[in-house]
């Protein structure tokens, strides 16, 4: 295992564009910014970890690349999709409840992503650690990570297209991968994230699994499905229905 202070850096950087996004927010009097650059945090301090190498490994370059290719799919998907859109509910239910929020979302939400964010990312320092060439673990990662890629692209575009459809409001999504699960989106993210963590593990740093960890223990249990789960039957009743007869995370077919 690394020295913290070979791994503050990357902290530092992650920490540093938080700081500066929270700056941006308070005259907008949007917190939701944040989750437009989350991929990028992300991305920052394995980049940071890169640029510090000596000598990158290919598997240090690779898992860069992937990375950064996550990170701007998800910053275009998200600009797309609230471009015009006022604050988060989530958000604006905090700013409602909290008269110092412009100063408090500081450390209630920008400091605390940027942490999360760093710890997440870790894997790709763990890559840096190993100078083996590419073996079957870093190809079984490399194939998961696309096919989570493949599989949350596919589930934000059919979401999408459904939400655009003036028709379709109170209603439910049941459609396409939908159809199997539901937070299809949830589940590529895991996918992709093991993926990565499978490639740090093949260079030795097993210890760097503790990202895709807390961030599955998130997706499931924080902020992920048990966060949006919480009050959409009471937005859309037919969802108990949907709860019924479809897995809620693992794609399986749907329940007779």
């Amino acid at each position: 295992m690394p020295l913290v202070s070979e791994l503050l850096p990357g902290l530092a950087a992650t920490v540093a564009l938080m700081v500066a996004l929270w700056l941006i927010s308070i005259p907008l009097r949007d917190v939701s910014i944040i989750d437009l650059f989350w991929g990028v945090a992300v991305a920052t301090g394995g980049s940071v970890y890169w640029l510090q190498a000596d000598e990158p490994t290919m598997r240090a370059t690779v898992v860069m690349l992937l990375v950064w290719l996550w990170a701007a799919r998800l910053f275009i998907y998200l600009y797309f999709r609230n471009r015009g859109k006022p604050e988060d509910r989530r958000y604006a239910e905090m700013r409602s409840k909290r008269s110092s929020f412009w100063f408090q979302s500081l450390y209630v939400v920008f400091l605390l992503q940027a942490v999360l964010a760093w710890v997440i990312g870790l894997p790709q320092y763990g890559v840096l650690l190993s100078e083996q060439p590419l073996g079957l673990l870093d190809a079984v990662g490399i194939a998961l990570f696309f096919y989570g890629l493949i599989w949350e692209s596919l589930a934000d575009w059919q979401l999408a297209n459904f939400l655009r459809n003036r028709d379709n409001a109170g209603a439910v999504m049941d459609k396409g991968v939908w159809r199997y699960s539901r937070h299809p989106n949830y589940f590529g993210e895991f996918c992709l994230w093991w993926g990565i963590g499978l490639i740090a593990l093949a260079a030795g740093a097993w210890w760097t699994l503790v990202g895709p960890l807390l961030l599955s223990f998130f997706l499931l249990k924080v902020s992920g499905v048990s966060l949006l789960e919480q009050d959409i039957g009471e937005r859309r009743p037919g969802y108990r229905e949907y709860v019924r007869r479809t897995s809620a995370f693992i794609p399986l077919p749907p329940r007779a």
